[in-house]
């Protein structure tokens, strides 16, 4: 007998994988391989090859990039680069008292080993810096020269803020560098004035304290640099001499200059001895300057280029002379074309008698009341508007005004039904108005209510101790918060004659609204675009191929017309030159949306003189605000609610007669300080909006009534009205409750003012009845702002359009339309 052996089934048999790394290298790869080549399918050397050329174009791609990054950066600092480049422009700004500006110069001089004994304390001090082979333009401020530090700033290249170790900033330096961020700042460089009282140890913990509160203002700064350092002054010079600055956007597609000479040459017109050219002598800047537009001058105006002259550099010398101390001679680079200039016209001239507008006379107001008047005035009507009801309204209201009464003749007997007459006039309004209001019908009830309200004439001096007790409310600017837009009726004057421009809307929101309906005179003198947006685009486009243009980086000396010979004598450095865009000197409508400044906490009311900086210009400005319809849109009628303070938390538009501006350009409000010039309230910061004309403001005003008996859907109000003619004259218009009711006016009552009115609902004794009425409301002109330090004593303020020569008539017009 055989024995067998036993033995596992094969299948139990474990066979572990040989050990295999996921994280080889290639050499480790390559080593065991041994020079074998793997045998490749042709699908997956297809792969292969599509992963190698992915590689490749991710390599070329990325090369591209790089190549693109390192032309631009040559090509924005090329304007710096060179023997002849253009030098970089330094603010410096001091934000303490105890600190000076040409100190802090010299000590970042001193570190790059170059002499400075004869810094300014205010103008230009240019530096040659061969260790970063550039230049640098120092533009050296004082403290509290608020208005210069703007300036300087708005052309600057960087900004040298300067603070104190052992001083605090104060309330002048926080408003100043709120302003400057509103305003748009380029690159920014911080640094700590030199202190020998300061020890090592305590020095870290102060940068660390200064760089948190910069911070604040300037979330881009990483550093601050300390003057006392010898490694920092050298990095912060470092800092200022290399590198691209950062831009400013509102300064895209514009030019402007720092004079570095001034010369006044006097002009040879009899009378005008005090006029002459300006010849400023700068680097163009920004963008390329053509002689055919004006130049603006900060604190003056506007004015035209005579010509433009070369002005070379003074290390240049001629190559064909073997003397190094012939210079090129300056030559004429460009003049302006005789029909290509910009013209100093801002306004029209408004023609009185060919579109005259005006608002009814007093014997025409003071007819109103009249019935006969009233039934001679009725306006005709239009083919296919004829309204079912024929209303009365007052002798002189135009057919347009007409269209905005409300006249629901729901005045049936006192024991009849109104269900038709409600009817029939509700399909009347069907036809006018967009927006429908609810019908109410009159029931049995409602009938009977007008017998059972009973009705007590009260002597005058009980009616008189009743009105004090109701008027006993404040009605400053925080009960203006509780109670918007709510007014006392006069009893000295009539109603209708304190409200006589004053009407009635249906729908706030969707009501019409004429544009173009008893404009003030200050419409016919202004400009107006058939469409903004492309004006502004054939503007821009035209400064770019515009031929005779002078590039940016040439140094020249710009001639300048008609200008003031005050510009000298009371200069405020650094003088500053703006090129104006096609079209920006006339005068339009212009909106701003603006935020109140947080931190000012003074009361701001429409109409209040302040200082307006957008762009170039500083204008004094008295602003209307109104409501900012979400969105930035004009809404169904664009007709805006007029807002009679700028308050805390929400955006406003301001609105203003100004010059035109292009590109949202950020603005900032200031208001004057009394007890200092350089030293201004900042109000509201903020971006234009548009210069739209057609924009209604419309100032609302709310008459308040007391429900002094109320019978279910009906009540007796008073202290609404005063005599029984003004309730005749704003009985169409329509009522409505704090509590939500919606009524109308049925009759009048007594001889006190007290009326009955109809709502469609029960009324709550403890409700208050409004009647709204609504105004357009127009700002005032601005005029040019002018700093204290050189406001002359001829008081010229340059082609502004400063001269005021408005009436109080009305006319049409709105001005020409700028079609492009």
């Amino acid at each position: 007998m055989v024995e067998s052996v036993h033995h596992h089934r094969s299948t139990l048999k474990q066979q572990n994988k040989p050990f295999k790394s996921k994280h080889a290298t290639k050499s480790s790869l390559r080593d065991a391989a041994k020079g074998r080549i793997p045998h490749q399918s042709p699908k997956a050397s297809s792969t292969n090859n599509n992963a190698a050329q992915l590689r490749h174009n991710r390599r070329n791609a990325s090369k591209q990039v790089q190549a693109k990054k390192r032309s631009a950066l040559v090509s924005a600092t090329r304007l710096f680069n060179g023997v002849d480049g253009a030098p970089r422009i330094v603010a410096v700004v001091p934000l303490s008292e105890d600190i000076s500006s040409a100190k802090a110069i010299s000590t970042l001089a001193e570190s790059l080993e170059v002499l400075a004994d004869d810094v300014p304390e205010k103008g230009i001090w240019k530096m040659k810096v061969d260790r970063f082979k550039t230049s640098l333009q120092f533009l050296p401020l004082l403290y509290k020269d608020f208005y210069s530090t703007l300036d300087a700033c708005k052309v600057a290249d960087y900004v040298l803020f300067l603070l104190s170790p052992t001083v605090e900033v104060n309330d002048w330096g926080d408003t100043l560098l709120r302003t400057l961020q509103a305003q748009g700042l380029p690159t920014v460089v911080t640094a700590v004035a030199t202190d020998d009282s300061i020890d090592s140890k305590s020095r870290q913990g102060i940068l660390k304290s200064l760089l948190s509160f910069i911070q604040y203002f300037v979330p881009a700064q990483t550093r601050v640099y300390d003057l006392y350092s010898s490694s920092d002054r050298v990095n912060a010079a470092r800092a200022l001499s290399e590198g691209k600055p950062d831009d400013v956007k509102w300064r895209e597609g514009r030019s402007y200059i720092v004079g570095e000479d001034v010369e006044w040459e006097a002009g040879e017109s009899e009378g005008q001895e005090d006029q002459g050219t300006l010849k400023v002598t700068g680097v163009i800047r920004g963008t390329s300057l053509s002689p055919n537009r004006l130049i603006h001058i900060p604190n003056y105006g506007d004015y035209q280029i005579s010509k433009i002259m070369s002005a070379p550099f003074p290390h240049r010398r001629s190559k064909s002379h073997t003397s190094g101390d012939m210079e090129i001679e300056p030559v004429v680079l460009a003049e302006p074309g005789p029909d290509d200039a910009d013209s100093l016209v801002s306004q029209n001239d408004p023609d009185d008698m060919a579109n005259e507008q005006t608002w009814p006379t007093e014997e025409e107001m003071g007819g109103a009341g009249d019935e006969q008047d009233m039934e001679d005035s009725l306006p005709d009507a239009k083919s296919g508007t004829t309204p079912k009801v024929v209303r009365k309204i007052p002798k002189g209201m135009s057919e347009y005004q007409a269209a905005w009464i409300v006249d629901d003749d729901e005045e049936g007997g006192e024991g009849q039904d109104g269900n038709d007459s409600d009817k029939e006039n509700g399909n009347a309004m069907e036809e006018e108005v967009e927006e429908e209001m609810v019908d109410m019908p009159m029931e049995e009830d409602e009938i009977e209510s007008r017998r059972t309200v009973t009705f007590e004439d009260l002597d005058n001096e009980e009616e008189d101790k009743q009105l004090q007790s109701w008027r006993n409310r404040k009605r400053e600017e925080e009960e203006d918060l509780n109670f918007p837009d709510e007014i006392d009726t006069p009893q000295d004057v009539t109603a209708r004659t304190r409200f006589q421009r004053y009407r009635g809307m249906r729908s706030f929101r969707t009501s019409p609204w004429d544009p173009y309906e008893n404009l003030p005179r200050d419409y016919a003198r202004i400009f107006q675009f058939e469409d903004y947006r492309r004006t502004e685009r054939a503007v821009r486009r035209r400064a770019e191929e515009e031929t005779g243009i002078i590039v940016p980086g040439t140094r020249v000396t710009l001639h300048i017309c008609n200008v003031p010979k005050q510009v000298t004598i009371q200069k405020v450095s650094p003088l500053i030159l703006f090129a104006v865009l096609q079209h920006e000197h006339k005068y339009s409508v212009l909106n701003f949306t603006v935020q109140r400044n947080t931190e000012y906490d003074g009361s701001v009311r429409s109409k209040d003189p302040l200082i307006l900086c957008v762009g170039a210009r500083r204008l004094e400005v008295n602003p209307i605000y109104s409501q900012h319809t979400r969105g930035g849109g004009k809404g169904a009628n664009n007709v805006h609610k007029f807002e009679r303070y700028l308050r805390h938390g929400g955006t406003n538009v301001a609105t203003i007669y100004g010059p035109v501006v292009f590109g949202k350009q950020p603005c900032v409000l200031l208001r004057k300080n009394e007890s200092d010039e350089q030293a201004p309230h900042l109000v509201a910061m903020g971006t234009f909006h548009d210069p739209d004309t057609t924009r209604v403001i419309a100032k609302r005003i709310i008459l308040t009534g007391h429900p002094f008996k109320v019978h279910k859907k009906t009540a007796t109000v008073r202290y609404m009205f005063f005599n029984a003619d003004d309730i005749a004259y704003f009985k169409p218009i329509q009522l409505h409750t704090k509590y939500g009711r919606i009524g109308h006016i049925r009759e009048s009552l007594g001889t006190h003012g007290y009326l009955k009115a109809h709502f469609d609902g029960p009324i709550n004794q403890m409700d208050t009845v409004c009647m709204s009425l609504y105004k357009r409301v127009f700002p005032k002109w601005a005029t040019m702002w002018r700093d204290p330090r050189v406001r002359g004593q001829d008081g010229h303020i340059g082609h502004d359009g400063d001269d005021d020569g408005r009436g109080d008539g009305a006319s049409a017009g709105g001005g020409d339309a700028m079609e492009e």
